[in-house]
């Protein structure tokens, strides 16, 4: 990927993140920290990606467990719900276009690449879902320190 690709994938992610937020009326004084979110989970998704031997959905896994993460941090950060980063900022994450394809290869009759795309899709949504999981899971405890130095803002 040359240097122009990657700056303009992600100023992409941050606008595309900033717009679905605005879409589902997320209030405007968190459209930074949404954009900043699925910026950096795009960003993971890409440097995963960047690897030969990494499929997609291992790739979404790690972009989704940057997102959540962020999530996490932002939500005590900002005082609010970590839902208000964690569904935009999963959103340049999602496979649409793989959904898509599945559903264009049913309707064309081409159901083996329909069956291919299929899997692909749902193994990306799959992976998604597990990085949210494991991400949420995670006690409060463990995260003390991080929340302590986010809430009151001291070392």
């Amino acid at each position: 990927m040359t240097t122009q690709e990657i700056l303009s994938n992600v100023f992409c992610s941050f606008m595309g993140t900033v717009g679905f937020a605005i879409m589902y009326n997320v209030p405007s004084k968190y459209y930074f920290g949404c954009g900043v979110t699925g910026m950096a989970g795009w960003i993971m998704f890409l440097i995963v990606n960047a690897q030969n031997y990494i499929t997609s959905a291992v790739a979404s896994f790690f972009g989704a467990f940057v997102v959540v993460l962020m999530s996490r941090i932002l939500s005590v950060r900002m005082k609010c719900p970590i839902t208000i980063f964690l569904i935009s900022g999963i959103f340049p994450l999602v496979p649409g276009v793989g959904i898509y394809n599945t559903v264009y290869y049913i309707v064309t009759n081409q159901l083996t690449q329909a069956a291919l795309k299929g899997i692909e899709s749902f193994k990306i949504a799959f992976a998604i879902v597990m990085g949210i999981v494991i991400v949420v899971s995670i006690p409060r405890h463990v995260f003390h320190k991080v929340y302590y130095w986010f809430a009151a803002g001291k070392d």
